[in-house]
C-alpha cells in the first residue's frame, strides 16, 4: 500500500525557520577555538622611509638609491640595517642585491644594478637598532635603455 505524504508547500518550507543549536554551538566553539590559536601581533615602530633613485629618470647600469629613515616625531633612525633587492616587475630575471651604507644619521645610500630596462620593484629589508625587522617596497617604473 501506498503512504500518502502530507501536503507541504514550498513556501512553508522556507517559512518556518527550524532551530538549530547545534549550529549555533558550533559556531561559538570554532570562534573560540580560532581565538585561542592566534599569537597577539607585535606592534611595528611607525618608520617613515623617504627614496631617491638617481640619476633621474632610471637607466640601464648602477644607480644611486637614497634613503632617509624617521621616527614618527621626524627625527632620524641612525644605526638601522638596510638591505635592497630589486625585482623586475615580470618573472624570469635575476633579483638584484645591494647593502645601503650609512652616510649621515638616519640616512642611507647604495649603489644597484638595473641590468634591463623595463619596471622594476624595489624591497628594503630594514633591521631597526633595536632588532625589530620591517619590509617595504616601492617600484621603478620605465628604466630606460642607454
Amino acid at each position: 500500500m501506498r503512504r500518502r505524504l502530507p501536503d507541504r508547500r514550498v513556501s512553508d518550507f522556507f517559512s518556518k525557520p527550524k532551530p538549530a543549536k547545534w549550529l549555533v554551538g558550533l559556531a561559538c566553539g570554532a570562534t573560540l577555538l580560532v581565538g585561542s590559536c592566534s599569537r597577539a601581533v607585535e606592534q611595528t615602530p611607525f618608520v617613515a622611509i623617504e627614496h631617491e633613485v638617481s640619476p633621474e629618470p632610471a637607466r640601464v647600469g648602477t644607480e644611486t638609491v637614497a634613503l632617509r629613515l624617521s621616527d614618527a616625531s621626524g627625527n632620524p633612525i641612525p644605526n638601522a640595517q638596510v638591505a635592497i633587492e630589486a625585482d623586475m616587475s615580470h618573472p624570469g630575471m635575476q633579483p638584484r642585491f645591494a647593502g645601503a651604507i650609512e652616510r649621515e644619521p638616519g640616512r642611507y645610500q647604495a649603489q644597484l644594478e638595473f641590468p634591463m630596462a623595463g619596471d622594476w620593484v624595489i624591497l628594503l629589508h630594514v633591521t631597526l637598532p633595536g632588532g625589530k625587522r620591517l619590509e617595504r617596497q616601492f617600484d621603478v617604473r620605465g628604466v630606460r635603455p642607454n
